[in-house]
């Protein structure tokens, strides 16, 4: 219940963003480190979300598979200690 109450959250913010982006039809300048364009304010939303949801999803999924690996060790360790002591 909890993943599908963040996902629909999760798509809320989505669909904000998008619908932000898509009122404002104004061209702005990105300068990059090497390079410099020319874009509307609603690719720049939707670029920016997009690398946002990446890096959070990367970032969540890190933790994630960090405490699993956290658990199995305990187990591993735990497991060991029993059958060494039996």
């Amino acid at each position: 219940m909890k993943l599908y109450l963040s996902v629909l959250v999760l798509f809320v913010f989505l669909a904000i963003a998008f619908i932000f982006g898509s009122q404002n039809e104004q061209i702005i300048e990105l300068n990059y480190i090497i390079a410099r364009s020319n874009i509307s304010v609603a690719m720049a939303v939707s670029i920016f979300t997009f690398i946002g949801f990446i890096i959070g999803m990367f970032t969540m999924f890190s933790f994630i598979l960090g405490r699993r690996i956290k658990r199995f060790k305990n187990k591993s360790s735990k497991l060991q200690a029993a059958a060494i002591s039996k």
